[in-house]
């Protein structure tokens, strides 16, 4: 396996802000914050969260392009596209964000031609709007929408090696599988306590300083046996 291919996880991540939780704030009855606790204590999974709460917005189309045009990506995010493809890595969004936000939002930064994986976001009525979920797997182990777990897995399949760039609960499992993490916020503390190889990065400026060293496998590091508990006392 020598070719490095890229997974790369799109709210908080290649976008600035929680694009979902944008959108909730602005358009959804105030119940998808209850659907939001449950899933954080751990009482429902992701899919059937978001899918709650995606059935909670009140907005037309229109409505919802103006407000995904006030959102941002990352500047430094092109420029890492462009490293990448020179380097002959395939760069891939794996999102449990929603499919038709992050193409209207990469659309406007001229890169809707990058493959997209996504739970579908569709209209079901001039105000109302539901989920589905195409890339979910009923084995997964936070039961998403999408199991990322599975894009490493087929990549590794076809003898490529796998680098996530991500940064939240909806990456932990994808990391795992992959062979290094460029990781940021809630995804640093998990690396670090699964002996996952990653290294930390602020945004994407720093991942173009560092894909240099990660291909020339100056960084890929093997992953720490963890002990149970009780060898470690």
């Amino acid at each position: 396996m020598n070719q490095w291919n890229i997974l790369c996880d799109f709210d908080g991540t290649i976008a600035v802000e929680d694009v979902t939780d944008s959108l909730l704030e602005r358009f959804a009855h105030p119940d998808w914050q209850v659907l939001e606790r449950d899933w954080r204590a751990g009482r429902i999974g992701s899919a059937e969260c978001m899918a709650g709460q995606v059935a909670l917005l009140d907005a037309s189309r229109d409505e919802i392009d103006k407000h995904l045009a006030t959102l941002r990506i990352d500047p430094a995010f092109p420029a890492f596209v462009e490293a990448a493809r020179t380097a002959g890595s395939k760069l891939l969004v794996v999102s449990d964000g929603l499919d038709y936000a992050i193409r209207a939002i990469l659309k406007r930064a001229h890169l809707d031609w990058l493959p997209v994986l996504a739970n579908r976001f569709v209209q079901a009525g001039p105000r109302k709007w539901k989920l589905e979920t195409p890339f979910s797997d009923p084995h997964c182990r936070i039961a998403s929408g999408h199991c990322k777990c599975a894009n490493a897995v087929r990549e590794h399949n076809r003898h490529h090696r796998v680098l996530l760039i991500g940064d939240g609960a909806s990456d932990f499992c994808a990391a795992g599988e992959a062979d290094f993490v460029f990781a940021k916020h809630r995804l640093i503390e998990h690396c670090r306590h699964a002996g996952i190889p990653h290294v930390s990065i602020v945004g994407f400026a720093d991942a173009i300083s560092l894909l240099p060293a990660l291909l020339a496998g100056r960084l890929h590091t093997p992953r720490r046996t963890l002990l149970p508990e009780a060898a470690r006392l």
